[in-house]
């Protein structure tokens, strides 16, 4: 081993576990963050089964025949609740609002002649099969949003090993916006957005963490070689300043909200290859699921207010540090309240979590572009635009503070410490 190396390593670990600031941003956060996270997914996946066992079925039966009662008989067997109505045509079905009022969110169709095609098969007639139609309600939500429209197509594959192979054809039918999209799968839908869902939260994420790093490096560079000392002390209007750093900022995060909104339309683009070559004739700019040139203004806004508003918060927390080390320690604290609300937006839909969890979510500004990004699919424009008022009005607010701080002379004495072990006695011994 190399000649006092032991004693070397040793001592870089005594510093670093000693030092607060690293204890909590590398130990003690994850050891908060990843628990909270396990929860959240775990509440999301208990919701969907949750859902999907208590969800009613809404079975419009035109046949009344002998085979489509036994049909819905066989649901029923496997626990699926369901409500039977006679001689009615999806259309009504939506237009009447059915769904809502049987508190359901999918609907299967037996259509008329379902019976007579169930017995020629039966007979030998091989040519003959029977369809049946599945309509699910399509929702942009979390991960498992569309869990229960699975399930049916799984137990009428059920019914079909229990009475022939192959001998009833589901087709499956999406119902977005009030508007039934024939031959669309929700399931295709979801699978096809999962990647959006997965990829928007982690580059939102490295945006903002990057675009904070640099921020904060900056005026803690200046703080730790004086430079800052001596600019505060020219004939220069200290609001002044700070307008120039945060317009610096400004600049930045315009940059990083055009390049983003430039990937998200790639990436987009690159779904609706997928689409074209997965899933044929699904097209997902005719289904309204692709953000229109309005759609990515209102995204871009957000992003940038967003971005703002953390190099705002990232030159007031380095402000209180001693150096580059100490700024990057303190704006580890900020990276949970960025990763959670991202992360967990994966897997939850906001619209179905109660008033409170989604108050706290609503309440921190660096979730909102996950919002808005859910949000523009389904046309929620009110909530994109309450978040784009909201995350700028906590930015106003950051800016204030940042233009007290630079007014006084705290912004080169301000220092946020942590008392260290042993710190007490070495203060007495000195004495």
């Amino acid at each position: 081993m190399l000649k006092g190396f032991q004693t070397i390593l040793v001592k870089e670990l005594k510093e670093m576990m000693r030092d607060p600031k690293i204890l909590v941003g590398i130990i003690i956060v994850p050891l908060i963050m990843f628990p909270i996270l396990g929860l959240v997914i775990g509440y999301a996946t208990q919701t969907a089964q949750e859902e999907a066992a208590q969800a009613r079925l809404l079975v419009v039966d035109n046949d009344g025949g002998n085979w489509s009662q036994a049909f819905i008989k066989f649901f029923r067997a496997v626990n699926v609740t369901t409500t039977v109505i006679n001689n009615t045509t999806p259309e009504q079905v939506v237009s009447q609002d059915l769904l809502t009022q049987n508190n359901s969110t999918q609907f299967l169709l037996i259509p008329q002649g379902f019976s007579e095609n169930m017995t020629q098969f039966t007979n030998g007639n091989l040519n003959v099969k029977a369809t049946v139609d599945i309509y699910g309600v399509f929702k942009s939500g979390g991960i498992f949003s569309n869990v229960a429209s699975a399930g049916i197509t799984t137990i009428v594959e059920g019914f079909n090993r229990a009475v022939s192979p192959n001998v009833i054809y589901a087709s499956q039918s999406t119902i977005l916006d009030g508007e039934i999209q024939a031959g669309v799968d929700p399931n295709t839908l979801s699978g096809l957005l999962f990647i959006q869902s997965l990829a928007l939260p982690i580059t939102i994420m490295i945006l903002l963490t990057y675009a904070m790093q640099i921020a904060a490096t900056s005026v803690a560079m200046e703080k730790e070689e004086k430079t800052l000392e001596t600019l505060l002390t020219v004939p220069v209007d200290r609001f002044a300043i700070l307008m120039g750093k945060l317009s610096g900022s400004i600049f930045i995060a315009g940059i990083g909200a055009v390049a983003y909104m430039f990937g998200y339309n790639y990436m987009l683009g690159s779904f609706a290859g997928m689409a074209q070559t997965g899933a044929p004739g699904v097209d997902l700019a005719a289904l309204g699921l692709t953000p229109s040139l309005f759609d990515y203004t209102l995204l871009g806004l957000s992003l940038f207010v967003t971005l703002l508003s953390a190099l705002a918060l990232a030159v007031i927390m380095s402000a209180f540090a001693e150096d580059v080390r100490g700024a990057t320690a303190l704006i580890g604290y900020i990276y949970p309240v960025i990763f959670v609300p991202s992360l967990a937006l994966m897997y939850l839909d906001i619209n179905s979590l109660p008033l409170f969890v989604k108050a706290i979510f609503y309440a921190i500004p660096f979730s909102h572009p996950v919002i808005a990004s859910k949000a523009v699919v389904l046309g929620d424009y009110a909530t994109v635009v309450f978040g784009i008022i909201y995350v700028a009005a906590f930015t106003i607010v950051i800016m204030y503070i940042a233009s007290r701080l630079f007014a006084t002379e705290k912004i080169l004495t301000a220092k946020l410490k942590f008392k260290r072990r042993g710190s007490k006695k070495t203060a007495e011994q000195q004495e």
